[in-house]
């Protein structure tokens, strides 16, 4: 799987090293403006951890990215001043829009076969590009 993600970052001209995962905590719920997962399980995890913090502020990556809209941040340059009205417009959008788990998860690859995994990576990729397309529109 390593071989599989390394090559898919580098085809997109991203360096794999130094990647890694860290258990999360409270402390970095608290600290964040936004927490992202991949599935369902890790956005529960984090509103565990800080409830009033978390629970307007952690998605899971698919789930931030179909809820995110420009808009939300329109007229909005600086993006300091954009991050905050992206987020506070997906959180607010989320009990409106309603989707399958399947739609919002990224599926854990571990042990999966390579296309799984591609799969997994493309999932993955599309999401950023979305949130990181709504960050810079503007």
């Amino acid at each position: 799987m390593a071989a599989a993600v390394a090559s898919f970052l580098l085809g997109r001209g991203a360096q794999p090293c130094g990647t890694g995962s860290r258990r999360l905590t409270k402390e970095m719920v608290e600290n964040a403006d936004l927490v992202l997962g991949a599935a369902t399980e890790h956005r529960e995890a984090a509103v565990r951890l800080s409830p009033v913090r978390a629970l307007s502020r952690a998605f899971t990556a698919r789930e931030f990215a179909q809820l995110v809209r420009s808009e939300d941040a329109a007229g909005l340059v600086d993006p300091t001043a954009r991050f905050p009205a992206l987020v506070k417009g997906a959180a607010a959008r989320r009990g409106v829009m309603s989707a399958r788990a399947g739609d919002i998860e990224v599926m854990d690859p571990l042990g999966a076969p390579a296309e799984q995994v591609h799969r997994c990576l493309v999932q993955i990729d599309e999401a950023v590009e979305r949130i990181a397309s709504a960050m810079r529109t503007g």
